[in-house]
């Protein structure tokens, strides 16, 4: 029976996009990697869709790549690069043009490419028996996916460079303290209040929430000139939206 890697699910307002090869811990192909960039781009179109939420099938979030479709690829400096901008970064591209907001559920293993999958993301959370690491330096590998953008304006320069120069592993709880995850629950209720997380961004004004959130990854390429420019446009446009009118004619007749 042929099992497809990687599946979106609707549930309302939430789409949950599985990682699913549980028997490999969810490791990446390179096909899987094109088709998660596809379900990603295709949740993001759905207008139904108001937030997503990331995890992984089996008691793993991801392994990483898998090493054989590393060894398929010619061994040549140009063939390795295509692997990268042709597949792998296709889904770090995907993420950085997605204006729904993505959380990561991260339910067990996050290490190398599976870790900085969950970095892409918007908001993660962690499971109690979850375990992460930038592993890429123990097998000869510098990080391909992203890794070395995303951990240092998440946990700060010097812990990133602790993570990514050591390749060690963290949990749940030291991710929390150092801000790599957002919060910490069971294992049997991960899902569930990633999901009740993803209901309650799927309730506020979608526009306004896109907007923050490309404003937000914006800025750290921004001199705060250009940023403070970039939001008085924004909020000149969310201003003239009916919602708001209507909340600030209220607010005159009250006041």
């Amino acid at each position: 029976m042929t099992t497809t890697p990687a599946r979106l699910e609707h549930d309302g307002a939430v789409a949950t996009l599985w990682f699913e090869r549980p028997e490999l811990k969810n490791a990446f192909t390179l096909p899987m990697m094109d088709l998660v960039a596809d379900l990603i781009r295709e949740a993001d179109a759905t207008a139904d869709v108001k937030a997503i939420v990331v995890t992984g099938a089996g008691d793993a979030f991801c392994s990483g790549i898998e090493l054989g479709a590393l060894a398929s690829v010619d061994n040549d400096p140009a063939a390795h690069k295509a692997m990268l901008t042709d597949h792998v970064h296709q889904v770090l591209h995907a993420l950085d043009a997605c204006s729904t907001p993505v959380i990561a559920a991260i339910n067990g293993p996050a290490v190398g490419a599976g870790l900085d999958m969950a970095l892409a993301c918007d908001i993660r959370l962690a499971a109690r028996s979850a375990r992460m690491s930038e592993g890429y330096v123990r097998v000869g590998l510098v990080p391909g996916d992203g890794g070395c953008f995303y951990l240092p304006a998440i946990v700060g320069l010097g812990r990133a460079l602790d993570l990514l120069m050591t390749g060690r592993f963290v949990d749940a709880e030291e991710a929390e303290r150092i801000g790599l995850v957002a919060g910490v629950v069971d294992d049997d209720d991960l899902l569930a209040e990633a999901r009740a997380l993803a209901e309650r961004l799927a309730g506020y004004p979608q526009p306004q929430l896109g907007l923050i959130k490309r404003a937000t990854r914006q800025s750290a390429r921004l001199d705060l000139r250009t940023h403070l420019d970039l939001m008085s446009s924004h909020l000149g446009v969310v201003m003239a939206t009916d919602p708001v009118q209507e909340m600030l004619h209220t607010a005159r007749r009250s006041g």
